[in-house]
């Protein structure tokens, strides 16, 4: 894990002062790491019950999409508002500094479906929350999540109780 560490660029003051932004394109750059990323991610859930990945909005695009791939399991995005083209059910959640809505096709999941969620990083947990409610609200079942980072700090983890969460990297 001490190689993906290095591949995780500090941002300082993004995306406002006091923030220590973690980067991940360094780490999407090098298709070495990427891939010992994605390996490392699907590793806990080979041969589970999981049959549909779920990426939340954008870098989770990244990411979700490569598990799902490696996996042979279908992608489901979860969007920013007006961003898919077909009916859509929503979850709004709170921020530390204002709101925010996830949408997913009414259609993404079937009922009974097992959904891993994938983002790249866990920090208060908002959105990863968001994510498990959506999912639910479409009838599929969240099994688990998981991160390329976790911001042990911000304690998001704690918004994640129901569920396993997976995490690469600690900071």
């Amino acid at each position: 894990m001490n190689r993906l560490k290095t591949k995780i660029r500090d941002i300082p003051d993004f995306p406002k002062e006091g923030i220590i932004f973690k980067d991940i394109t360094p780490l999407v750059k090098d298709p070495a790491a990427l891939k010992l990323a994605i390996h490392q991610l699907i590793q806990p859930f080979l041969g589970s019950n999981i049959n549909v990945i779920a990426g939340m909005e954008a870098r989770g695009f990244i990411f979700g999409s490569l598990v799902a791939w490696e996996m042979g399991l279908p992608f489901v995005p979860l969007r920013k508002p007006g961003k898919l083209p077909y009916d859509v059910q929503s979850v709004s959640y709170d921020l530390e500094y204002g709101s925010a809505t996830l949408e997913a096709h009414i259609d993404a999941f079937n009922v009974g479906d097992k959904v891993l969620l994938i983002d790249d990083l866990l920090a208060t947990g908002g959105t990863a929350k968001a994510s498990c409610e959506l999912v639910e609200k479409l009838g599929a079942t969240v099994e688990a999540l998981a991160f390329v980072v976790e911001l042990d700090f911000l304690n998001g983890r704690e918004q994640l109780t129901n569920y396993r969460v997976h995490s690469l990297l600690h900071f």
